[in-house]
């Protein structure tokens, strides 16, 4: 089979298998949602609120990616499923973009509700100056999220693989993970900022936040596809 075919069977298989277990319904989303409210009790005036949503969403998404790639992994290393996958001769291309498609599957769910919480909890609303502000803040956020997504599942898997051949992976996978997407955190708070309108933010400023995005994916994804094999091996 393909290597892309074998990407989507494990990328199924991963997905299938936090359905059954809930573990993104049981504790994820609920770490998420209380941190986004331990936020909103913390700081709690409003104008700061307003000011910093972009960027707290992006935190709770990054601590809730540590909790989803040590699951993702403790169960390949637990019973011995990712060496049991490479002696079958598995290309670990496959491997690396199907774990990396259902983690951004989950982070893109994740994202979306975390954004539900900001309006609630903080109040954010999509900017609407000029006629056609609404449509291209949206456009603009949705990129944002699909390119920050793809960004953070590709530096997850590929961190998230190099740390579970070691002891105490459960330290060492956020002292890999979070120097590394700091780009990302960076650029899509910024970018979130220019599509809901923080500070006097225009939407047009937003699109070059997103291109740092891309570029940031594009390279941890073909990177990670090629280094992913020889880590794991090791």
């Amino acid at each position: 089979m393909s290597t892309w075919k074998v990407a989507c069977l494990i990328a199924v298989k991963d997905l299938r298998v936090e359905r059954r277990s809930k573990i993104v319904t049981n504790q994820v989303l609920p770490f998420a949602g209380i941190t986004m409210v331990s936020f909103a009790f913390a700081l709690d005036k409003q104008n700061v609120l307003d000011t910093v949503a972009p960027g707290l969403i992006w935190l709770a998404t990054t601590f809730s990616l540590l909790i989803l790639v040590q699951r993702s992994f403790s169960i390949e290393t637990d019973d011995g499923a990712l060496d049991a996958m490479r002696v079958a001769g598995i290309d670990a291309r496959a491997i690396f973009l199907g774990k990396a498609m259902a983690l951004a599957v989950q982070l893109l769910v994740l994202e979306i509700l975390l954004l539900f919480a900001a309006v609630v909890f903080y109040g954010e609303s999509i900017q609407s100056s000029g006629a056609q502000g609404p449509v291209l803040a949206v456009v603009l956020l949705v990129t944002t999220l699909v390119s920050a997504t793809c960004g953070l599942a590709a530096v997850g898997t590929l961190y998230g693989g190099l740390a579970a051949g070691f002891k105490g992976s459960e330290t060492l996978l956020p002292l890999l993970t979070l120097p590394a997407v700091a780009p990302v955190l960076i650029g899509a708070t910024k970018a979130v900022e220019s599509a809901v309108g923080t500070a006097g933010a225009v939407v047009s400023e937003g699109w070059q936040w997103v291109g740092l995005l891309a570029v940031f994916a594009v390279a941890f994804g073909i990177g990670g596809a090629l280094a992913f094999g020889p880590l794991i091996d090791e």
